[in-house]
């Protein structure tokens, strides 16, 4: 990411020292380069915040507000030279045009240089704040009658951290026992960084009411913060089951769900290693993953239902020429909502937090309601 967005800027610094700029005055070319390299130097620095041997010289908010500061410069920087090149390249006011005509050109260019700032500020101080119940359908063929109507709720992608309060996770929480859910599921990311209330978020977690109970799996910032096994003693604890490489069967009449759970799966290597030894053939799979994208081999396994967060929905998600743009896309084809492979479905939620940049855009943050139906 840090190198795309650098090549980018790149660009648009030469685009701009050889256009709009070439006959500007020496000092002006040479604060324009100035200002370019400060902002290499500041997006390199934020991306070493990420290494503990770095942040340990820091204060902690410096790696959340410090980085995700810095982040909204980068995104900021790359949609207003987007902005820059529609300008330069579109049609300018001559003398020979009308009144109306120039006035219309002025303020169309004022849109658009306008439109940077307010995407990132909707996104930073509106959007991330809306979160919604999400209400998803699965149909499944076959499904036993007592399981028809089976409704699972997930919190997903919590990132308790500088950038989601205690007071938003509560609404989150509060909102998933209004539904009156049969199993209450948390799939991974429960933190960002090690320096985030880990217990905090836990305890609160505690609130959750359902059924059957509340059940979990680990992400990638458990791996980070090295608090996989913390988080499964102490959830145990506080009587919250988080399955790492096992799995659970809960009794719903005389049918049965066989619950199972894995730690984050990470890029490159095999995925769901061990894990069809779990399928039950006399029970309806589910599988919780921190990551979609292992949703083809859970599917060859023999899980029928695989519930994911990780990509956030895309977080920033913006539709160019009808198609829809957003980093997730880079790493799986399951970003946001129901996907179906045969006979086998995967939901992925947007969850609830952000990571990186405090914002969100057209991924609004979510509860996520999941109701099984017999077809």
């Amino acid at each position: 990411m840090l190198c795309a967005v650098l090549l980018i800027q790149a660009a648009g610094l030469m685009f701009i020292l050889r256009g709009a700029a070439a006959g500007a005055l020496p000092w002006i070319r040479r604060l324009i380069l100035r200002v370019a390299l400060g902002s290499f130097a500041i997006e390199c620095f934020a991306s070493l915040l990420r290494y503990e041997r770095v942040l340990k010289h820091f204060p902690p908010w410096f790696s959340s507000w410090g980085r995700g500061l810095v982040m909204a410069w980068a995104l900021f920087s790359i949609l207003l030279l987007a902005a820059f090149v529609v300008w330069r390249l579109g049609p300018h006011a001559r003398p020979e045009y009308s009144a109306a005509r120039r006035n219309f050109l002025a303020v169309s260019y004022g849109a658009v240089f306008g439109a940077p700032a307010a995407a990132i500020g909707y996104g930073t101080f509106v959007e991330r704040f809306q979160i919604r119940l999400r209400e998803q359908t699965i149909t499944v063929p076959g499904l036993d009658p007592d399981l028809h109507g089976l409704r699972l709720v997930q919190l997903t992608d919590i990132h308790l951290s500088p950038f989601l309060s205690v007071r938003q996770l509560d609404r989150c929480i509060s909102m998933a026992n209004e539904t009156r859910a049969h199993i209450a599921l948390v799939t991974g990311d429960l933190i960002s960084s090690g320096a985030d209330p880990l217990d905090l978020c836990m305890n609160r977690l505690t609130g959750l009411r359902s059924e059957a109970g509340t059940f979990g799996c680990m992400g990638n910032h458990e791996i980070y913060a090295d608090a996989e096994d913390y988080v499964e003693q102490q959830g145990a604890h506080l009587g919250m089951r988080f399955l790492r490489g096992g799995a659970v069967t809960l009794p719903f009449g005389t049918a049965r769900i066989n619950l199972a759970g894995i730690d984050y799966q990470r890029m490159h290597k095999r995925y769901l290693v061990g894990m069809n030894k779990l399928v039950k053939n006399d029970c309806f799979n589910v599988l919780m993953s921190h990551n979609p994208d292992v949703f083809p081999v859970a599917a060859r396994q023999g899980y029928q239902l695989t519930l994911a967060g990780h990509t956030h929905g895309g977080q920033v998600r913006m539709e160019i020429l009808h198609h829809d743009v957003n980093i997730a896309r880079f790493f799986t084809p399951y970003v946001n909502g129901h996907y179906q492979k045969d006979s086998a479905a995967i939901f992925v939620s947007s969850g609830i937090g952000t990571i990186g940049i405090p914002a969100r855009l057209g991924a609004p943050p979510e509860v996520a309601l999941i109701t099984l139906c017999r077809i």
